[in-house]
This record gives structure tokens, sequence and C-alpha cells, in this order.
């Protein structure tokens, strides 16, 4: 499969940001992103995996294909993680591949490729020692981390709005195809 546009791949976690996926599609898609969503299983779950596939035109991916199955998305330019949770951060840097969200997230590491993550845990979770280790491997390693985020508001998506996607897309910048 080749596209005319970069590749972003949106790595959805499961914290309330996560319900607002398709505005962010919609953004980065208007930002000049050719978007595929990878989600965690818990984050699967709560979205509408069949409506973000329609307005991606990619499927959605959610685990690991099996052996012998061509991979059915575009080879990524970008990362976006939106949000990314306390596990996954943690998990991330420590190397654990146990999904295929970290399994993709820790091969871009390797592959050098253009990654910004929107952390969205508590401020409990932000003081567990833990975490400043973790931010602190994946910002040695090229990640660039935005400012912990927690919900500001009683709707679904948690407070999230377009000023959080603008942004994310101005860190990743103008789209550019290194792999197509």
């Amino acid at each position: 499969m080749t596209t005319a546009q970069p590749v972003l791949y949106h790595v959805v976690c499961a914290a309330s940001p996560a319900l607002a996926a398709a505005g962010f599609v919609t953004e980065a898609q208007q930002a000049g992103w050719d978007v595929c969503v990878i989600t965690t299983a818990r984050a699967g779950g709560w979205l509408d995996l069949p409506v973000l596939a329609e307005l991606t035109g990619h499927p959605v991916r959610t685990d690991y294909k099996r052996p012998g199955q061509p991979d059915v998305l575009p080879p990524p330019d970008a990362f976006a993680v939106v949000p990314a949770t306390f596990n996954t951060i943690n998990k991330w840097a420590a190397g654990i591949a146990d999904t295929l969200a970290l399994g993709l997230l820790t091969e871009a590491l390797g592959l050098r490729l253009p990654i910004v993550a929107a952390p969205c845990l508590a401020a409990a979770q932000a003081a567990h020692p833990a975490y400043e280790t973790s931010c602190r491997t994946l910002r040695g390693a090229g990640v660039q981390l935005l400012d912990r985020w927690s919900p500001r508001g009683p709707d679904q998506a948690g407070g999230w709005d377009t000023t959080d996607s603008e942004r994310v897309l101005r860190r990743l910048g103008t789209p550019t195809a290194a792999s197509g």
C-alpha cells in the first residue's frame, strides 16, 4: 500500500481524551497527514473503530497481526501518542513491547522517527518516581513529551479540545514523507 501523503500513526491509550480521537484524526488530516489509528486494547473497547476506519481509510489496529499476514497499514513517518497513559509511558521507556502500540513505539524510537506524546495522568501518578525517570529516558531518546495533561472539564473527552490537538500537530511540524 502506498500513499502520497506522509503517514502519521496516532496511538490512542485508555484515558478520557481517547474519546476525542476522531477529532484529532480530522485535524491531523487537515494538516496534511494520512492518519492510521492504533489503540491499546482498552482504548479500542471505548471507541467506535469502524467509524475511525472509515474516517482514516485504514483499518484500526489493536493487536499484532498473525505471522504471515501482510501488514495492512503503510509505514509510518511520525507518531502522535494522544493520550499517553502512565502505564504506556513507563513500559515504553523500559522497552516493554507487550502490546501492538508499545511494539510500534519501541520500534519508532529505534528508527528515530518523530514522536510527540501527550501524557494524560493523575497528579499522584506523575509524582511516582518511575514516571520522572521514564520521561527523562524518552526525552533523551528524542521523544517530544508535552507537559502532563489532566482533565479540565466534565465532558466525555475530558476537556480535550482543538487547542490541545494543535499543540501536538505544531510539535510534529510540517508533514514530510520519510518512507514513501
